[in-house]
């Protein structure tokens, strides 16, 4: 008799879950049932501003590549550090800083919690601008100067990472008020220093779950972006110095498989030898009477032009002898250039 109640009980338990247990009706699948209602019209006199669609869908260029041909392009080939964390400290032309990779608003609450967990509290946090300034402290060191540490928190130039440079400057005890900041550090010894501490705090760090919501943007736009404009060929706009951008540029075309054939810096010319790779084999008689690749002498086919304008670089790709390229095989090449930038 207990066997049959339990079967009964347990029967009476799946038919009121399907069919909605305590009188709630299950609604899942409501959303097959909607229809299409016309747009919320705000009245003239209010705030149409929070309204909005929720997943809009950005225009397409009349003149977009996309709209005339389009290839699926192949995958570009993993990075090294796409799956690993990445903290080193770069130099060019006198100036350091922490490279990472990953995004600001990730670091950004992770340098704050290292500055307060060394006793260093911090005098001004400025997401937006990506600055946070330390207060005045004091070296067991030096008992004659205060100090204090400006940090520029900005977003790289190779893709999802990010860049810290620290400024030091070091003043008379008791003339801190009203101190200027310098252009650059005062004692480059402590800020070489501050970056090791930074540097090593970040890559010994397991994961970054914390993410600040108050600097999605900080440090301002990116220092990369591919231009399209509409009557002229595309390019990467570089918003940095030239020396930098130069060696970002070298080091991105040899990661590319781009072939370097000669340079020439003072022009801002690169001469390269770019072919995409295939996986066909070489035939019986290819293999039987040489000819194999290891032989083959590569030739100029595509010019790289890093040319400084005010104060920007651009960067464009063209034919070996000086002529433009169509907007596809361009846009593909910047591409490629672009994804491989540090």
């Amino acid at each position: 008799m207990k066997h049959i109640l339990t079967c009964v009980s347990v029967v009476l338990i799946l038919n009121l879950s399907g069919c909605g247990w305590l009188g709630l009706r299950d609604r899942s699948n409501d959303y097959l049932l909607a229809e299409e209602t016309q747009p919320t019209v705000v009245p003239a006199d209010l705030d149409s501003v929070t309204l909005g669609q929720i997943y809009p869908i950005p225009a397409i260029p009349l003149d977009s590549v996309e709209l005339v041909t389009y290839e699926v392009p192949r995958p570009q080939p993993a990075s090294v550090n796409t799956f690993e964390q990445l903290v080193k400290i770069q130099t060019v032309d006198g100036r350091r800083w922490i490279l990472i990779n990953i995004s600001p608003s990730e670091v950004w609450p992770r340098i704050r919690n290292i500055l307060n967990r060394n006793g260093i509290p911090s005098a001004r946090a400025e997401g937006s601008a990506g600055l946070i300034e330390t207060v005045w402290v004091n070296f067991n060191s030096d008992e004659e100067n205060g100090h204090r540490f400006r940090f520029a928190i900005a977003p790289g130039v190779q893709i999802d990472s990010t860049e810290i440079s620290v400024l030091h400057q070091q003043i008379a005890k008791g003339e801190e008020e009203g101190a200027a900041w310098p252009q650059t550090s005062q004692s480059p010894t402590r800020e070489s220093d501050m970056l090791s501490l930074v540097a090593n705090d970040l890559a010994s760090a397991s994961e970054y779950a914390t993410v600040s919501l108050l600097a999605q943007d900080i440090g301002g736009e990116a220092k990369v972006e591919i231009k399209t404009p509409e009557v002229a060929d595309p390019f990467i706009l570089v918003k940095l110095g030239f020396d930098r951008t130069w060696a970002s540029i070298s080091y991105s075309a040899d990661r590319g498989g781009f072939v370097s054939i000669d340079k020439n810096r003072s022009e801002g010319i690169m001469y390269v030898n770019y072919t995409e790779e295939t996986t066909d084999e070489e035939g019986f008689f290819s293999r039987w009477f040489g000819g194999g690749a290891g032989e083959e002498i590569l030739e100029v086919n595509y010019r790289i032009l890093v040319q400084p304008v005010g104060a920007t670089v651009e960067v464009r790709i063209i034919g070996p002898d000086g002529e433009g390229l169509n907007k596809a095989e361009s846009l593909r090449l910047l591409k490629v250039l672009r994804g491989n930038m540090s």
